[in-house]
């Protein structure tokens, strides 16, 4: 983010199309046209394995870009696709990667409509790059710096699965547990939410987990955050891979859940109508937005008491997304 921030943008003139543009650093992008607000989005997918337990390349790309659209509050309408493989690359390989490309955007109800393939040299590139556009319609415009104080926080589902997999699969660390991605396409999800209405905010917290994209929305609204240690679900199998690597599962990648920021008085209703989704069934409050603390994001342990949740420093899991 730093280098971002301190490259890109200054280098980068032009930031705007729309209400929201490059440095607002949120999950997508604005583009107005007349009263029609499109959302786009882009993202590299440099994930290795390309395959692991609950997904591959192919899934996660299609459905990282639909997720980025939704927690903007836009339906995706459509998307491109961009591979890159180094030569020698397996065509099965090629094969079931594409063939999950198809799968997933069925499954989002997003069609790819336009792409490109290209071949480097062997040893240029390990194995292969995916790089995913998408386009969507904003009815009613969502970002990351809504929240207010009073707000409750809503997370999908358990979290840190996604991480946790790809460094599981990674390492070779065989496991008795039932461990997988939890790389999903999330629209249906977002949208139950929407039409309750009530949301404040929302987030896609990939790269640095909970930790970062809370810590993040807590610095841009200016507004302090408290989480309940107790009520954020981590499943067993994530909780034990992350004590054995030494990976805190709140600071580790999802790629199939939302962070929703709620009124509160609209907040029992937009959980109930989550969690009739397929995506949004462990849905539930973990904390609420407060005055106090602007920034920082606090945690009351299940030991009593609380401590800052920090942003991880540098990246705890290169090559995850």
């Amino acid at each position: 983010m730093e280098l971002i921030s301190n490259l890109f943008l200054k280098e980068l003139k032009l930031k705007t199309a729309g209400e929201v543009g490059l440095d607002a650093l949120d999950d997508g992008a604005t583009i107005s046209i007349g009263d029609k607000t499109l959302v786009l989005t882009t993202d590299s997918h440099t994930v290795k394995p390309l395959f692991f337990p609950g997904g591959d390349i192919g899934r996660l790309a299609v459905a990282g870009t639909v997720n980025d659209l939704a927690v903007m509050g836009a339906r995706p309408l459509a998307m491109s696709c961009a591979i890159v493989v180094e030569e020698g690359f397996p065509t099965e390989d090629l094969r079931k990667i594409t063939q999950s490309i198809d799968a997933t955007a069925r499954e989002a109800g997003t069609p790819l409509i336009t792409g490109d393939f290209k071949v480097m040299e062997r040893g240029a590139l390990d194995g292969a790059v995916i790089t995913t556009t998408g386009v969507g319609l904003a009815e009613t415009l969502v970002t990351d710096r809504g929240l207010k104080p009073g707000d409750k926080i809503i997370i999908t589902g358990d979290i840190g699965a996604h991480g946790m997999t790809i460094l599981a699969h990674r390492e070779g660390i065989a496991v008795d547990v039932d461990l997988g991605s939890d790389v999903a396409p999330i629209w249906e999800t977002v949208e139950a939410a929407l039409k309750v209405g009530g949301v404040t905010a929302m987030k896609d917290p990939t790269r640095g987990g909970i930790a970062a994209a809370l810590n993040e929305m807590a610095s841009k609204a200016r507004v302090g955050i408290v989480l309940m240690e107790a009520d954020i679900p981590v499943s067993e199998a994530t909780r034990s891979i992350g004590e054995m690597l030494g990976i805190d599962p709140f600071q580790i990648t999802n790629e199939g859940k939302a962070i929703i920021s709620a009124d509160s008085k609209k907040c029992d209703e937009l959980l109930a109508a989550i969690r009739k989704t397929k995506y949004g069934k462990h849905a539930c409050i973990i904390g609420e937005v407060v005055k106090n603390h602007p920034g920082d994001v606090l945690l009351e342990t299940v030991i009593g008491g609380r401590r800052l949740l920090e942003s991880p420093i540098g990246d705890p899991a290169p090559r995850i997304c």
